[in-house]
C-alpha cells in the first residue's frame, strides 16, 4: 500500500493559501468557502465541505468540518455556526433566506482533499471523476494511498487504478463493517478511563 504524505501543488480544485488542494466547495459555496476558512482555521478547525443546496422555499449552507484529529462536538458546531452566521452577516454573499446546517462528515464521510485519501487507505470508496478513465468514471474499490497527487484504488475484481486527483468530481467512503470497527476502536481508544 502506497502511503505517501500529499503534496501541496497546483491544479484543479480548490487551494488555500498554503494548503493541499482539495476539492472541498464549488461555485457560491467556493465563495462562502474562501470567506470562512481563515476564521475556522484560526479557531483550530478544518472545511471537510461547503455545500449550498437549493430545493424548497429555503437554501441549504451545509458546512462539514473537522479538528486536525477528525474530531468535532455539539459544541464545536455550535461555535462554527456562530462564527459563520456573523461572518457571513457582514459579508453577505448569498441572496436570501438560507438555513445553516454545521456538521461532523461521518463515518461514511465525503474525501475531498488528498490526506483523506492516505488517512483512509485500506477502506472501501466510491469514487467517481468528471472525465473518466477507459470508458468509466465511476469506481468502487479499496484506497491504496496516493502517489503523488493520484489517488489508487483497488477494485472488487483486483485491478488498481491511479486516478487522478484534479479530475474528481466526488468521493465517499462505504460504511463497511471494518470501517464501522475501526471507527468503534478509535472512540473507545479516545473516552476517558472507565467510560469505555
Amino acid at each position: 500500500m502506497v502511503r505517501e504524505q500529499p503534496e501541496a501543488i497546483g491544479m484543479a480544485g480548490t487551494a488555500p493559501a498554503g494548503g493541499e488542494p482539495s476539492h472541498t466547495s464549488e461555485g457560491l459555496a467556493a465563495v462562502v468557502e474562501q470567506l470562512i476558512r481563515p476564521s475556522l482555521q484560526d479557531m483550530g478547525f478544518e472545511i471537510v465541505r461547503v455545500l449550498l443546496m437549493s430545493g424548497g422555499q429555503r437554501q441549504k449552507l451545509q458546512i462539514m468540518a473537522e479538528r486536525e484529529d477528525g474530531s468535532l462536538g455539539i459544541d464545536d458546531c455550535a461555535e462554527i455556526s456562530r462564527t459563520v452566521s456573523a461572518l457571513l452577516e457582514v459579508e453577505d454573499p448569498i441572496a436570501g433566506a438560507y438555513d445553516l446546517e454545521v456538521s461532523s462528515p461521518g463515518i461514511d464521510r465525503p474525501l475531498t482533499r488528498l490526506k483523506d485519501f492516505v488517512r483512509y487507505g485500506g477502506f472501501e470508496a466510491r469514487v467517481e471523476l468528471r472525465l473518466g478513465q477507459d470508458g468509466q468514471r465511476r469506481f468502487r474499490g479499496r484506497l491504496q494511498g496516493l502517489d503523488g497527487s493520484d489517488i489508487l484504488l483497488r477494485d472488487g475484481e483486483g485491478r488498481d487504478w491511479r486516478l487522478p486527483f484534479a479530475d474528481l468530481a466526488r468521493a465517499k467512503l462505504i460504511l463497511t463493517d471494518d470501517l464501522l470497527e475501526s471507527h468503534a476502536a478509535a472512540e473507545s481508544a479516545e473516552a476517558p478511563a472507565g467510560e469505555a
